[in-house]
Order: C-alpha cells, then sequence, then structure tokens
C-alpha cells in the first residue's frame, strides 16, 4: 500500500504546487493586463506634479530612515543573542516602585525597536522582574534610546529641543504606566508570557543573531515602507485647507497626530522622519507622533494581545495613548 499511495501523494503535491502558482501568479497577471490596457494613462499620470511629489516625499523618507533601521537592528539583534536577559534583573531595584524608573531610564542604554521590546520585556518577567518594571522598559525602550535619538536630531535639523522633548515625554510616560500597573493593575488582567528561562543550551549565537536580525529589519523595514508611502499619500492628497482646520485648533493637531502614529505604525528608528514631513501639524502634534508611535500602534496592539493576553493589550494600550498624548502635550507646550 505504501507503494502504491506513493503516486497519489505525489500527483497530490504537484497539484497542490500547481494551484498555488496559478493562484499566486492571477494578481500579477491581472496587473499585467491593466498595465498593458491603460499604458498611455498610467505614463502620462506619473509625470503628474502630484505624483512627482509623492516619489519625492516616499523616496527622503525611506533613503533616511533605512540606515537608522539598519543601525537599530543590529544592536539589537545583537543584544538579543550575545546577552542574556538575566543580566537585567542584576541591575534593578527589589522594590516595585524603584524598580519603575530604572527600568524605563535602562531603555536609553538598549537600542532597538518596539517589536523587541514585547519579548524582551515578556522575557523579564519570566525571571522574576516585577512586571511594573518590565512594562516600563517595554515602553521606554524603543522611545528613547540613542539611536532613535540620534535619528530625531537628523530629522529635525537645528531643532535640539524637539530630541529633549521627546526624551521627556517618552521617559514620563513609561514611568507613569509603570506606577499606574503598580496602583491599579491585577494580576489576572496579565498573562504571564511561557518559554525558556534563558539561551538554549550549546545554542549557536551566530544563527540567533542571524534570524533576530533578519527578522527584525524585514518586519521593520515593511512598516517603514508602509509608514512612508501613507505619509507621502497624506502630503500629497489632504488639502492644506483641510489641515488648517486642524492646525488652527492644538487639541486637535495633537489628537489627529495620536491616531496617525497608531495606524501608519512605524518603526520607532525611522517616525522621526515621518514625523518631520508632517509640515501641517504643529511642533507638540509631531512630538506627539513620535511619543505615541512607539508605544501604541496596530502591530505592537497584536504582539502584546499575543505575549500577555488580549484583555491586557486593550487596557494597557488604551490607558499608554492617553498617558503618551497627554506627557506629550504638556512637555511640548513646556519646551517648544
Amino acid at each position: 500500500m505504501a507503494e502504491g499511495d506513493a503516486p497519489g501523494n505525489a500527483t497530490g503535491a504537484v497539484v497542490r504546487v500547481t494551484s498555488h502558482a496559478l493562484v499566486a501568479a492571477l494578481p500579477v497577471a491581472a496587473l499585467g493586463v491593466v498595465a498593458i490596457l491603460f499604458a498611455p494613462e498610467i505614463s502620462g499620470g506619473l509625470d503628474h506634479r502630484a505624483v512627482a511629489a509623492w516619489r519625492t516625499v516616499f523616496t527622503a523618507i525611506v533613503i533616511q530612515g533605512v540606515p537608522f533601521l539598519l543601525l537599530g537592528t543590529l544592536v539589537s539583534a545583537a543584544i538579543s543573542a550575545f546577552v542574556p536577559a538575566w543580566v537585567f534583573t542584576r541591575v534593578l531595584p527589589r522594590h516595585p516602585a524603584l524598580a519603575v524608573p530604572v527600568a524605563g531610564a535602562a531603555g536609553a542604554v538598549l537600542p532597538g525597536c518596539e517589536c523587541a521590546s514585547v519579548p524582551v520585556a515578556g522575557s523579564l518577567m519570566r525571571r522574576g522582574v516585577a512586571p511594573a518594571a518590565a512594562l516600563a522598559f517595554l515602553l521606554s525602550a524603543p522611545a528613547i534610546n540613542p539611536v532613535v535619538l540620534v535619528a530625531t536630531y537628523v530629522a529635525f535639523p537645528g531643532a535640539p529641543a524637539m530630541v529633549l522633548a521627546r526624551l521627556l515625554a517618552s521617559l514620563l510616560t513609561s514611568v507613569a504606566m509603570g506606577w499606574l500597573w503598580l496602583r491599579v493593575g491585577r494580576a489576572e488582567w496579565l498573562r504571564l508570557p511561557k518559554g525558556p528561562a534563558g539561551h538554549a543550551p550549546g545554542a549557536n549565537r551566530a544563527e540567533e543573531f542571524r534570524l533576530s536580525l533578519q527578522h527584525d529589519f524585514l518586519h521593520a523595514g515593511g512598516f517603514l515602507v508602509v509608514g512612508a508611502a501613507a505619509a507621502a499619500t497624506f502630503n500629497v492628497a489632504v488639502p492644506h485647507s483641510a489641515l488648517r482646520l486642524f492646525s488652527d485648533s492644538p487639541w486637535l493637531s495633537v489628537l489627529l497626530a495620536a491616531l496617525l502614529a497608531v495606524v501608519l505604525a512605524v518603526c520607532s528608528e525611522a517616525d522621526a522622519f515621518v514625523a518631520a514631513s508632517l509640515t501641517g501639524f504643529s511642533p507638540t502634534a509631531r512630538l506627539t507622533f513620535m511619543v505615541v508611535g512607539p508605544m501604541v500602534d496596530l502591530k505592537l496592539i497584536a504582539l502584546q494581545s499575543g505575549t500577555f493576553g488580549r484583555g491586557f493589550a486593550l487596557r494597557f494600550s488604551s490607558a499608554t495613548w492617553v498617558m503618551a498624548v497627554v506627557c506629550s502635550a504638556l512637555v511640548g507646550w513646556w519646551l517648544l
């Protein structure tokens, strides 16, 4: 029977592969037909000034953001592969209330994107770190690390106050959320992640580094491209008269920027360049975009749901969004 089944299995595999290839080819074929039928219109449209402006904004954001994205993912992959998570527990005070600000400040020396901060925070919890301290680190690490701050300085030349404002507002938000969890958080809201307590014995560190770098760069790079395209579209498609409806109201512009940060989900190592391109917004609104984005966006909500549970993600993300908006508005009013 085994010998008789082999041809049938092989035939079934060929049929499945062929069907998948045909399904995958359908969109390509459809695009090809559209390109052939509407080639003159497409060619004419590509010469339009609006399309040229879109290409310019999109290319500028991507070219400026990719080097910082690569640097951040390189450092993040090195930390993930070569630094055991138990190292972090030794520098934290035992009292949770004191551990929260220390963990928040520790984010300033650990470059990485927000995608990497969720598993690191889960690893810290598995090693006995107080959840409040781990959550403060989760929020601060992608928001105030050196790569992000340098990228912000480059994206806003001649405006060092924007770098300082981002540092203060992000750190204030992360520490406030850690203390808020200590005050009102409940153990049943948080599903502690399961997993190994450290690096697997005999694991190939170089292979871990390669896989981590590949995953983080491709994952975050995709969001950078999507965010750049969305920002370019926003700049070109939305008329300035519509933007004035929001820019004339400081609170509306801040709230709109905070919502855009959630939807665009740009990697923290490149979001400063997207924020700098939002020229129709006030400095405080652009600060809000950079503070909210690394802490609350669609991909982070999904990551937190998978790691800590859906109930936690909804509660924590909602509270963090409100806290980030308030802290950004206060710091922006003070410094900008």
